[in-house]
């Protein structure tokens, strides 16, 4: 009984600390991806629009990648 209360506990703390690294990866990445696509704009004026373009794209998969992680650790969380 006490096992099935720690082990159950544990899984929930778990899961946290997994969405929560998920979360600081994920701002991690769109701001390096921010930060770059900056630098690149000002090199570069005359691409900025297809730079704009794929760093939208980028930013929008990391964002989905984010979101499937936070639910993987929902599931391990509720199981």
């Amino acid at each position: 009984m006490l096992l099935a209360l720690l082990l159950e506990g544990l899984a929930v703390m778990g899961a946290a600390i997994g969405s929560g690294l998920v979360a600081i990866g994920a701002g991690f990445g769109i701001g390096k991806i921010g930060a770059s696509a900056m630098e690149s704009m000002a090199r570069q004026p005359e691409a900025a629009g297809k730079i704009q373009t794929a760093m939208l794209i980028i930013a929008a998969l990391i964002e989905v990648i984010a979101l499937f992680g936070v639910v993987v650790c929902l599931l391990i969380s509720f199981k």
